[in-house]
Protein backbone atom coordinates (compact mmCIF):
# COMPACT_ATOMS: atom_id res chain seq x y z
CA UNK A 1 0.00 0.00 0.00
CA UNK A 2 0.91 3.61 -0.67
CA UNK A 3 0.80 5.24 2.36
CA UNK A 4 0.39 8.48 0.61
CA UNK A 5 -3.20 7.89 -0.05
CA UNK A 6 -4.20 6.17 3.69
CA UNK A 7 -7.01 8.90 5.15
CA UNK A 8 -6.64 11.60 2.16
CA UNK A 9 -10.00 12.75 1.15
CA UNK A 10 -10.64 12.18 -2.55
CA UNK A 11 -13.36 13.78 -4.83
CA UNK A 12 -13.98 11.58 -8.33
CA UNK A 13 -16.32 12.53 -10.94
CA UNK A 14 -17.63 10.30 -12.86
CA UNK A 15 -17.11 7.75 -10.20
CA UNK A 16 -20.03 5.22 -11.66
CA UNK A 17 -18.27 5.51 -15.35
CA UNK A 18 -15.41 2.49 -16.16
CA UNK A 19 -12.61 4.05 -15.10
CA UNK A 20 -14.03 6.10 -12.40
CA UNK A 21 -14.89 2.75 -10.39
CA UNK A 22 -11.92 0.77 -10.91
CA UNK A 23 -10.07 4.01 -9.53
CA UNK A 24 -12.67 4.38 -6.47
CA UNK A 25 -12.55 0.48 -6.11
CA UNK A 26 -8.35 1.19 -6.65
CA UNK A 27 -8.26 4.23 -3.80
CA UNK A 28 -10.41 1.99 -1.39
CA UNK A 29 -8.09 -0.38 -1.65
CA UNK A 30 -4.92 2.85 -0.81
CA UNK A 31 -6.87 3.96 2.32
CA UNK A 32 -8.85 6.98 0.95
CA UNK A 33 -11.96 8.54 1.77
CA UNK A 34 -13.51 8.60 -1.54
CA UNK A 35 -16.81 10.74 -2.28
CA UNK A 36 -17.77 10.51 -5.61
CA UNK A 37 -20.23 12.45 -7.80
CA UNK A 38 -21.84 11.57 -11.41
CA UNK A 39 -25.01 10.38 -13.17
CA UNK A 40 -26.25 7.17 -12.26
CA UNK A 41 -25.00 4.32 -14.12
CA UNK A 42 -25.81 3.83 -17.82
CA UNK A 43 -25.14 0.75 -18.72
CA UNK A 44 -26.49 -2.77 -17.65
CA UNK A 45 -24.76 -4.69 -16.20
CA UNK A 46 -22.22 -1.78 -14.56
CA UNK A 47 -19.12 -2.22 -13.18
CA UNK A 48 -19.89 0.60 -10.02
CA UNK A 49 -22.86 -2.22 -8.99
CA UNK A 50 -20.46 -5.11 -9.65
CA UNK A 51 -17.72 -3.87 -7.75
CA UNK A 52 -19.69 -2.61 -4.95
CA UNK A 53 -18.41 1.51 -5.20
CA UNK A 54 -22.18 2.39 -3.17
CA UNK A 55 -20.71 0.89 -0.32
CA UNK A 56 -16.98 1.95 -0.23
CA UNK A 57 -17.67 5.80 -1.25
CA UNK A 58 -19.60 8.56 -0.30
CA UNK A 59 -21.84 8.20 -3.40
CA UNK A 60 -23.74 11.13 -4.60
CA UNK A 61 -25.65 11.29 -7.71
CA UNK A 62 -25.59 14.96 -9.43
CA UNK A 63 -24.74 16.44 -12.96
CA UNK A 64 -21.74 18.54 -13.31
CA UNK A 65 -23.76 20.61 -15.77
CA UNK A 66 -25.32 22.07 -12.20
CA UNK A 67 -22.32 24.79 -11.27
CA UNK A 68 -24.08 25.31 -7.51
CA UNK A 69 -24.26 21.51 -6.83
CA UNK A 70 -20.88 21.00 -8.14
CA UNK A 71 -20.04 23.78 -5.39
CA UNK A 72 -21.61 22.81 -2.93
CA UNK A 73 -20.34 19.18 -3.21
CA UNK A 74 -16.66 20.32 -3.30
CA UNK A 75 -17.61 22.56 -0.32
CA UNK A 76 -19.10 19.35 1.56
CA UNK A 77 -16.01 16.56 0.76
CA UNK A 78 -13.07 19.52 1.37
CA UNK A 79 -11.10 17.15 -0.65
CA UNK A 80 -7.26 17.25 -1.02
CA UNK A 81 -7.73 15.31 -3.84
CA UNK A 82 -9.96 15.60 -6.92
CA UNK A 83 -9.96 13.41 -10.01
CA UNK A 84 -12.19 14.90 -12.32
CA UNK A 85 -13.39 11.51 -14.75
CA UNK A 86 -17.11 12.96 -15.56
CA UNK A 87 -17.64 13.39 -19.34
CA UNK A 88 -19.44 12.46 -22.19
CA UNK A 89 -17.05 10.02 -23.48
CA UNK A 90 -18.00 8.38 -26.84
CA UNK A 91 -17.17 10.03 -30.15
CA UNK A 92 -20.13 8.63 -31.84
CA UNK A 93 -22.93 10.01 -28.98
CA UNK A 94 -21.27 13.23 -29.61
CA UNK A 95 -22.22 13.63 -32.89
CA UNK A 96 -26.12 12.83 -31.83
CA UNK A 97 -25.65 15.10 -28.92
CA UNK A 98 -23.39 17.77 -29.47
CA UNK A 99 -24.68 20.28 -27.40
CA UNK A 100 -25.03 18.17 -24.22
CA UNK A 101 -20.86 16.72 -25.00
CA UNK A 102 -19.95 20.58 -25.11
CA UNK A 103 -22.21 21.53 -21.74
CA UNK A 104 -20.75 18.31 -20.02
CA UNK A 105 -17.18 18.17 -21.53
CA UNK A 106 -16.19 22.22 -21.05
CA UNK A 107 -18.81 23.68 -18.68
CA UNK A 108 -18.76 21.02 -16.40
CA UNK A 109 -15.04 20.63 -16.09
CA UNK A 110 -15.54 24.27 -16.02
CA UNK A 111 -17.38 24.31 -12.89
CA UNK A 112 -15.24 21.92 -11.31
CA UNK A 113 -12.74 24.43 -11.73
CA UNK A 114 -14.14 27.29 -10.54
CA UNK A 115 -15.49 25.68 -7.05
CA UNK A 116 -11.80 24.18 -6.30
CA UNK A 117 -11.41 27.72 -6.20
CA UNK A 118 -13.00 28.15 -2.49
CA UNK A 119 -10.33 25.42 -0.96
CA UNK A 120 -8.95 27.59 1.98
CA UNK A 121 -6.18 24.44 2.14
CA UNK A 122 -4.03 22.35 -0.03
CA UNK A 123 -5.69 20.38 -2.89
CA UNK A 124 -4.33 18.25 -5.95
CA UNK A 125 -6.69 18.57 -9.34
CA UNK A 126 -6.47 15.89 -11.66
CA UNK A 127 -8.51 16.90 -15.15
CA UNK A 128 -8.99 13.92 -17.30
CA UNK A 129 -8.90 14.56 -20.83
CA UNK A 130 -8.24 12.25 -23.79
CA UNK A 131 -5.40 11.46 -26.85
CA UNK A 132 -7.58 12.88 -29.02
CA UNK A 133 -7.30 16.44 -28.07
CA UNK A 134 -4.49 17.17 -30.53
CA UNK A 135 -5.01 18.04 -33.86
CA UNK A 136 -4.62 14.77 -35.64
CA UNK A 137 -2.97 14.83 -39.14
CA UNK A 138 -3.28 11.17 -40.00
CA UNK A 139 1.01 11.47 -40.49
CA UNK A 140 2.32 8.07 -38.29
CA UNK A 141 3.32 10.82 -35.82
CA UNK A 142 2.96 10.23 -31.93
CA UNK A 143 1.61 13.31 -30.13
CA UNK A 144 3.25 14.98 -27.37
CA UNK A 145 1.95 17.60 -25.13
CA UNK A 146 3.25 20.24 -26.80
CA UNK A 147 2.03 19.50 -30.34
CA UNK A 148 -1.16 21.72 -31.42
CA UNK A 149 -4.63 20.94 -30.17
CA UNK A 150 -7.89 20.25 -32.06
CA UNK A 151 -10.16 17.94 -32.92
CA UNK A 152 -12.60 17.21 -35.60
CA UNK A 153 -15.81 15.42 -34.08
CA UNK A 154 -17.72 17.05 -31.37
CA UNK A 155 -16.03 14.92 -28.53
CA UNK A 156 -12.27 15.31 -29.29
CA UNK A 157 -13.10 19.02 -29.95
CA UNK A 158 -14.69 19.74 -26.58
CA UNK A 159 -11.70 18.04 -24.76
CA UNK A 160 -9.54 20.21 -26.84
CA UNK A 161 -11.21 23.05 -25.12
CA UNK A 162 -11.60 21.66 -22.00
CA UNK A 163 -7.44 21.75 -21.92
CA UNK A 164 -7.49 24.95 -23.14
CA UNK A 165 -10.09 25.89 -20.08
CA UNK A 166 -7.56 24.03 -17.50
CA UNK A 167 -4.72 26.58 -18.51
CA UNK A 168 -6.52 29.14 -18.57
CA UNK A 169 -7.77 28.90 -14.62
CA UNK A 170 -4.27 27.84 -13.69
CA UNK A 171 -2.99 30.62 -14.88
CA UNK A 172 -5.73 33.03 -14.38
CA UNK A 173 -6.61 32.12 -11.03
CA UNK A 174 -4.54 29.42 -9.15
CA UNK A 175 -0.94 30.73 -9.71
CA UNK A 176 -0.07 31.39 -6.41
CA UNK A 177 -2.74 29.59 -4.64
CA UNK A 178 -2.27 25.73 -3.24
CA UNK A 179 -4.90 24.62 -5.67
CA UNK A 180 -2.11 22.23 -8.06
CA UNK A 181 -3.67 21.18 -11.27
CA UNK A 182 -2.55 19.34 -14.53
CA UNK A 183 -4.57 17.50 -16.66
CA UNK A 184 -4.21 14.17 -17.93
CA UNK A 185 -4.39 13.02 -21.90
CA UNK A 186 -4.53 9.14 -21.80
CA UNK A 187 -4.91 6.51 -25.24
CA UNK A 188 -7.57 3.98 -25.72
CA UNK A 189 -8.35 2.41 -22.49
CA UNK A 190 -9.74 -0.92 -22.41
CA UNK A 191 -10.45 -3.68 -19.30
CA UNK A 192 -12.55 -5.55 -17.58
CA UNK A 193 -15.67 -4.08 -16.86
CA UNK A 194 -16.79 -1.89 -19.54
CA UNK A 195 -20.20 -2.17 -21.11
CA UNK A 196 -20.67 1.05 -22.92
CA UNK A 197 -22.23 0.82 -26.76
CA UNK A 198 -20.18 1.90 -29.42
CA UNK A 199 -16.70 0.59 -28.02
CA UNK A 200 -14.69 -2.31 -29.41
CA UNK A 201 -14.24 -4.31 -26.10
CA UNK A 202 -17.84 -4.22 -25.04
CA UNK A 203 -19.10 -5.21 -28.53
CA UNK A 204 -16.15 -7.63 -28.54
CA UNK A 205 -17.56 -9.45 -25.41
CA UNK A 206 -21.26 -8.66 -26.07
CA UNK A 207 -21.04 -10.64 -29.83
CA UNK A 208 -18.87 -13.83 -28.36
CA UNK A 209 -21.02 -14.24 -25.77
CA UNK A 210 -23.95 -14.42 -28.22
CA UNK A 211 -21.67 -16.60 -30.53
CA UNK A 212 -22.30 -13.87 -33.09
CA UNK A 213 -19.58 -12.23 -35.41
CA UNK A 214 -18.11 -9.76 -33.84
CA UNK A 215 -19.15 -6.58 -36.08
CA UNK A 216 -16.25 -4.07 -36.87
CA UNK A 217 -16.60 -0.91 -38.80
CA UNK A 218 -12.68 0.30 -38.80
CA UNK A 219 -10.48 -2.87 -39.10
CA UNK A 220 -7.48 -0.46 -39.72
CA UNK A 221 -7.66 2.27 -37.61
CA UNK A 222 -4.70 2.53 -35.18
CA UNK A 223 -5.07 3.43 -31.69
CA UNK A 224 -2.71 3.63 -28.39
CA UNK A 225 -4.44 0.70 -26.93
CA UNK A 226 -3.87 0.41 -22.77
CA UNK A 227 -5.44 -1.89 -19.94
CA UNK A 228 -7.00 0.79 -17.94
CA UNK A 229 -4.64 0.32 -14.50
CA UNK A 230 -1.99 2.31 -16.78
CA UNK A 231 -3.14 5.63 -16.70
CA UNK A 232 -4.71 5.12 -13.41
CA UNK A 233 -1.41 4.46 -12.18
CA UNK A 234 -0.19 7.76 -13.72
CA UNK A 235 -3.11 9.68 -12.18
CA UNK A 236 -2.13 8.64 -8.70
CA UNK A 237 1.38 9.18 -9.22
CA UNK A 238 0.57 12.81 -10.52
CA UNK A 239 -1.72 13.61 -7.99
CA UNK A 240 0.82 12.47 -5.41
CA UNK A 241 3.82 14.65 -7.08
CA UNK A 242 0.84 17.76 -7.40
CA UNK A 243 0.46 17.91 -3.78
CA UNK A 244 3.86 16.76 -2.48
CA UNK A 245 6.19 18.81 -4.72
CA UNK A 246 6.88 22.46 -4.97
CA UNK A 247 8.02 22.17 -8.82
CA UNK A 248 5.48 23.52 -11.21
CA UNK A 249 6.57 21.34 -13.96
CA UNK A 250 3.59 18.60 -12.01
CA UNK A 251 1.15 21.67 -12.71
CA UNK A 252 0.89 21.02 -16.86
CA UNK A 253 -0.37 18.49 -19.18
CA UNK A 254 0.83 14.75 -18.80
CA UNK A 255 0.72 11.72 -21.75
CA UNK A 256 -0.31 8.48 -20.77
CA UNK A 257 0.61 5.93 -23.49
CA UNK A 258 1.36 2.32 -24.01
CA UNK A 259 4.99 1.46 -25.61
CA UNK A 260 4.57 3.01 -29.36
CA UNK A 261 4.58 -0.49 -30.88
CA UNK A 262 1.48 -1.20 -28.68
CA UNK A 263 -0.55 1.35 -30.70
CA UNK A 264 -2.55 -1.18 -32.80
CA UNK A 265 -4.81 -1.96 -35.54
CA UNK A 266 -8.28 -2.51 -34.73
CA UNK A 267 -8.01 -6.01 -36.37
CA UNK A 268 -5.07 -6.80 -34.22
CA UNK A 269 -7.16 -6.12 -30.88
CA UNK A 270 -10.01 -8.34 -32.33
CA UNK A 271 -7.61 -11.03 -33.35
CA UNK A 272 -5.70 -11.07 -30.00
CA UNK A 273 -9.36 -11.28 -28.30
CA UNK A 274 -10.09 -14.21 -30.32
CA UNK A 275 -6.77 -16.26 -29.00
CA UNK A 276 -8.95 -16.03 -25.60
CA UNK A 277 -12.19 -16.14 -26.40
CA UNK A 278 -13.37 -18.56 -29.40
CA UNK A 279 -15.50 -16.93 -32.00
CA UNK A 280 -15.41 -14.51 -35.33
CA UNK A 281 -15.51 -11.08 -36.88
CA UNK A 282 -16.82 -9.33 -40.18
CA UNK A 283 -16.21 -5.84 -41.64
CA UNK A 284 -19.25 -3.98 -41.04
CA UNK A 285 -19.19 -1.12 -42.83
CA UNK A 286 -22.41 1.87 -41.78
CA UNK A 287 -24.00 3.58 -44.79
CA UNK A 288 -24.65 6.02 -41.64
CA UNK A 289 -20.78 6.15 -40.56
CA UNK A 290 -19.38 9.26 -39.17
CA UNK A 291 -15.62 10.30 -39.20
CA UNK A 292 -13.33 8.71 -36.53
CA UNK A 293 -9.63 8.92 -36.58
CA UNK A 294 -7.36 6.76 -38.81
CA UNK A 295 -4.31 6.98 -36.98
CA UNK A 296 -3.76 7.97 -33.38
CA UNK A 297 -0.36 7.27 -30.86
CA UNK A 298 1.20 9.20 -28.40
CA UNK A 299 4.07 9.53 -26.93
CA UNK A 300 4.76 9.60 -23.22
CA UNK A 301 8.40 10.84 -22.63
CA UNK A 302 7.39 13.38 -20.86
CA UNK A 303 5.41 11.05 -18.01
CA UNK A 304 8.23 8.50 -18.04
CA UNK A 305 11.24 11.28 -17.49
CA UNK A 306 9.23 13.45 -14.82
CA UNK A 307 6.73 10.60 -12.84
CA UNK A 308 8.70 7.82 -13.60
CA UNK A 309 5.22 5.91 -15.30
CA UNK A 310 5.83 2.80 -17.69
CA UNK A 311 3.60 0.98 -19.50
CA UNK A 312 3.93 -2.62 -17.57
CA UNK A 313 1.71 -5.06 -19.52
CA UNK A 314 2.15 -5.75 -23.52
CA UNK A 315 -0.69 -5.19 -25.87
CA UNK A 316 -0.67 -8.87 -25.64
CA UNK A 317 -0.71 -9.04 -22.29
CA UNK A 318 -3.45 -5.83 -21.85
CA UNK A 319 -5.85 -8.32 -24.03
CA UNK A 320 -5.47 -11.32 -22.45
CA UNK A 321 -6.52 -9.33 -18.55
CA UNK A 322 -9.23 -7.93 -20.55
CA UNK A 323 -10.52 -10.68 -22.28
CA UNK A 324 -10.18 -12.94 -18.92
CA UNK A 325 -11.98 -10.50 -16.96
CA UNK A 326 -14.83 -10.96 -18.77
CA UNK A 327 -14.73 -14.50 -19.03
CA UNK A 328 -14.37 -15.01 -15.14
CA UNK A 329 -17.28 -12.86 -14.18
CA UNK A 330 -19.43 -14.70 -16.96
CA UNK A 331 -18.14 -17.97 -15.20
CA UNK A 332 -19.73 -16.93 -11.92
CA UNK A 333 -16.29 -15.12 -10.64
CA UNK A 334 -17.09 -12.10 -8.03
CA UNK A 335 -15.65 -8.73 -10.10
CA UNK A 336 -14.66 -7.63 -7.17
CA UNK A 337 -11.97 -10.55 -6.77
CA UNK A 338 -11.29 -10.46 -10.25
CA UNK A 339 -10.41 -6.94 -10.03
CA UNK A 340 -8.66 -7.25 -6.65
CA UNK A 341 -6.48 -9.78 -8.29
CA UNK A 342 -5.83 -7.72 -11.44
CA UNK A 343 -4.86 -4.60 -9.36
CA UNK A 344 -2.38 -7.06 -7.01
CA UNK A 345 -1.13 -8.63 -10.40
CA UNK A 346 -0.24 -5.02 -11.94
CA UNK A 347 2.00 -3.58 -8.68
CA UNK A 348 2.12 -1.22 -6.34
CA UNK A 349 2.59 2.44 -7.45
Amino acid sequence: MNSFWSGKSVLVTGHTGFKGSWLSFWLNQLGANVAGMALAPDTKPALFDQLGIEALADHMIGDIRDANLVARRVAEVQPNVIFHLAAQPLVIESYKTPLETWQTNVMGSAHVMQAVRQLTGRCAVVMVTTDKVYENLENGKAYNECDPLGGHDPYSASKAAMEIAVSSWRRSFLAGTDIRMASARAGNVIGGGDWATNRIVPDIVRALKLEQPIAVRNPNAVRPWQHVLEPLAGYLVLAERLWSSEDKAYQSAFNFGPDPKDARPVVDLVTEALRHWRGSWAKIPSKDAVHEAGFLSLDSAKSEAHLGIKPRWSFEQTIEKTINWYRAVADGESAKDVTLAQISEFGGL
